[in-house]
């Protein structure tokens, strides 16, 4: 058995490649997943369990401490992953988990972006500026490359201006704004990754076309758009099991009446086996709940040791 550092996994993955393979990973079949959660929202310990039966097993245990992002020293979360053979269970390797987490958030809300978003946006509004923020406007640009325009929102201002700093040395035309009404008016895909308590997306100020990716929402008390942008959205979720068991972009309008669970139409094993239809019209705005889940750890497992040579 051996490590993979983080190091190893940036050599051998990119954004296309790993989008193909979730797109690979949803048309062979649920893989069947758990998750453990233990601790408070300011310490959080929580592993995440999934087997593809007869091929791969993985867990990848996860620390979520927010605090750390007022230190500037480590990210918010921190994970290790362990994958195994589904065939007679030997262990295969330990993996930098973190990184994991990066690319495999930012995939999670990049295949739904191709399946869901307009054609050729031109704008891509990004809420929040952590850590996952750039991950995330590299996934959307990777499969839409017509996106040539960044805003970057975020409530303290000297953050903003930081990822605008980054994503300009990266050569991507960005922006910070202050207000976030109009930029939102103005973004013909957003992507939001926060967690805050209240919502921030205005469904009032979404233009119609847009496609609206939520990724920060964690738990029943977290919640990144409001009420009016369900209703007026066709929404999806990256898993129906995933984002039932307690993210409040989805339980909070149901709660309120704002929508009903046939609501939520889909999730990624039904829009890339095509059993239900994603965008339907050039107007239609359209909802993506990114909650993630231990089958999505699995994926992006099986295509890094796929890649690495072999010990």
């Amino acid at each position: 058995m051996r490590f993979i550092s983080a190091q190893a996994i940036r050599a051998v993955l990119d954004f296309p490649s790993l989008v193909t393979a979730f797109e690979e990973g949803h048309r062979r079949g649920r893989i069947e997943i758990q998750d453990a959660h233990l601790g408070s929202e300011s310490g959080r310990y929580f592993v995440r369990h999934a087997v593809d039966g007869g091929r791969f097993l993985a867990s990848k245990l996860i620390t979520s401490f927010p605090a750390n992002l007022g230190e500037g020293i480590r990210p918010a979360v921190q994970a290790v992953l362990v994958i195994f053979d589904g065939h007679d269970g030997r262990p295969l390797a330990v993996m930098d988990g973190t990184e994991i987490t990066w690319w495999r958030t930012a995939v999670d809300s990049a295949l739904g972006a191709r399946i869901l978003a307009p054609e050729s946006p031109s704008t891509l509004l990004v809420v929040g500026a952590g850590a996952m923020a750039p991950w995330l406007v590299r996934a959307h640009r990777a499969v839409r490359p017509s996106l040539d325009r960044v805003l970057v929102w975020n409530r303290t201002a000297e953050r903003a201006t930081a990822l605008v700093d980054l994503l300009q040395r990266e050569g991507i035309a960005s922006q910070a704004v202050e207000d976030l009404a109009a930029a939102t008016r103005s973004a013909q895909v957003i992507t939001t990754c926060t967690r805050s308590h209240e919502p921030l997306v205005r469904g009032a100020n979404l233009a119609p076309g847009t496609h609206l990716d939520l990724v920060g929402g964690y738990s029943p008390r977290t919640r990144e758009a409001d009420d009016e942008a369900a209703k007026r959205s066709r929404i999806f979720v990256d898993r129906r099991e995933a984002a039932f068991a307690g993210v409040g972009d989805i339980l909070q309008p149901v709660a309120s009446g704002a929508i009903c669970e046939d609501d939520v139409l889909g999730d990624l094993y039904d829009l890339v086996g095509e059993s239900v239809p994603g965008r339907r019209s050039a107007q239609e705005i359209t909802l993506f709940k990114n909650a993630g889940g231990g089958h999505l750890d699995l994926m992006a497992a099986e295509l890094i040791l796929r890649r690495l040579p072999a010990s």
